[in-house]
């Protein structure tokens, strides 16, 4: 099926400057030293241009006001607020929390251009303070959020997140956005409505996964089952979801984080797995010439499908220290919808659509592998030199889980109490053979 319809929005590639003194800064996430990127869009809110994050992890459009003067953005165009200024305030307060960084402001509406979109009384926040996302490092003004409406922080009472109303003026068909984050400031994509032919003009090379709904009455994340991972092709099985209703682990999309993140207790055991990595207190560092393919399995069965990651993702040169190389996959426990979150050292290995919900059809991310798992490898290993550490054992199990369902605790109970009566009567009985004794002896 050709794709047709819709429109591009140039995205660009730019590289995160953390300060070593802003709080809430790159070492909460268990890396340090990184030369991080981030994927920015531009758009204008109220005639004045201003570059934001696409980030498919939140929800809520904000934007930097001319009132911010903490140190997280100094130095970074902001929305300029006057006496003539279009922006409508609503008498709102906003205030959201990231996985690092928060920020407050005041929720209103303005005119907000986006590619060949025009929104009138869209709404967004002006941020008046934010803390740890270092703004100023990276050179973006705000986030665009393109997840669900139910995460937003931003009432829906106010109004529709910018990205349902430019799915309002499309046909259902066309509902749906799609990003190719790329390896170099010249070859992203972002388009809305269509596909970008420079990448692929058919969806028959898609698979199409359901997002998953677990942990909540209604949608929230663009979140998949993530059933496994492979090392080398080898299954490397993780530990059992803590989302309530999950079957297996779950993943979240989101091009607003730079790694991949998962539970400590896998993400140890995965580069012990690896071999040849240490782990420091900032996180895990790897050798910089260790040459490994990693995929991971998302969706259900029988519909389950592997995606591998370029080796270069995974030992990742942007945060090189001497023979070391940050890890592209780092712990955290701090990750609450979601068990895992694919950020773009797996996201630069895929081509992704979103889908919103259509009839009786749930909402849907559309993946189509992009790289090559052993020309990748192939390349790795002519640009970083010949890998001499031996191959580590494979702990592919997670250590078992001792846990009790409620038909053991039934079980248990049961057993229990049958064990106990047993035990009674067969005390009432010697008590009762003691004093027949007694009456005999006496």
């Amino acid at each position: 099926m050709v794709v047709g319809g819709g429109f591009s929005i140039p995205i660009s590639r730019v590289p995160r400057h953390p300060s070593p003194n802003t709080p809430g800064s790159l070492s909460d996430v268990s890396v340090s030293d990184a030369s991080e990127f981030a994927y920015l869009v531009n758009i204008s809110i109220g005639g004045q241009s201003l570059v934001v994050l696409l980030d498919t992890g939140s929800s809520d459009l904000w934007a930097v006001s001319s009132n911010c003067t903490t140190h997280d953005c100094q130095s970074i165009p902001k929305y300029n607020v006057t006496d003539n200024s279009s922006f409508s305030p609503s008498g709102t307060n906003f205030h959201l929390e990231y996985l690092i960084g928060s920020v407050t402001g005041n929720v209103g509406a303005d005119t907000v251009t986006l590619g060949d979109y025009e929104i009138s009384s869209q709404i967004l926040a002006l941020a008046n303070s934010t803390s740890g996302l270092d703004l100023s490092g990276t050179g973006y003004s705000g986030i665009l959020g393109l997840s669900f409406p139910v995460e937003a922080s931003i009432p829906d009472t106010s109004g529709r997140t910018l990205i349902e109303n430019v799915f309002a003026s499309l046909n259902a068909s066309s509902r749906y956005f799609a990003f190719k984050l790329g390896r170099n400031t010249t070859d992203s994509s972002f388009t809305i409505g269509q596909l970008d032919p420079a990448v692929t003009n058919t969806t028959s090379g898609f698979n199409y996964f359901p997002v998953s709904s677990s942990g909540g009455s209604d949608y929230n994340y663009w979140k998949l089952p993530l059933q496994r991972l492979t090392i080398n092709s080898t299954d490397f099985y993780l530990s059992d979801s803590h989302i309530e209703g999950a079957s297996s682990p779950l993943a979240i999309l989101d091009t607003g984080t730079t790694l991949v993140l998962g539970p400590s207790a896998d993400v140890d055991r995965f580069w012990l797995s690896i071999g040849g990595a240490r782990k420091i207190n900032t996180g895990w560092q790897v050798r910089c010439n260790r040459a490994v393919v990693v995929g991971f399995v998302l969706g259900d069965a029988p519909n389950e499908k592997e995606y591998v990651v370029d080796p270069a993702d995974m030992s990742w040169e942007g945060g090189r220290q001497d023979d070391w190389c940050m890890g592209g996959i780092q712990a955290n426990d701090g990750v609450f919808s979601g068990d895992w979150l694919l950020g773009d050292t797996f996201l630069r290995n895929v081509y992704a659509s979103h889908h919103a919900a259509s009839g009786n059809q749930p909402p849907l991310v559309g993946l189509l592998g992009i790289t090559d798992g052993s020309s990748a490898l192939a390349q790795f290993q002519k640009t970083r030199g010949i890998d001499t550490v031996p191959p580590a054992t494979i702990l592919a199990q997670p250590p078992r889980e001792d846990k009790l369902t409620g038909a053991d605790i039934c079980g248990i109970a049961v057993s229990c109490g049958f064990v106990f009566g047993t035990l009674f009567a067969v005390f009432a009985e010697m008590c009762c053979m003691r004093r027949r004794i007694k009456r005999a002896k006496y």
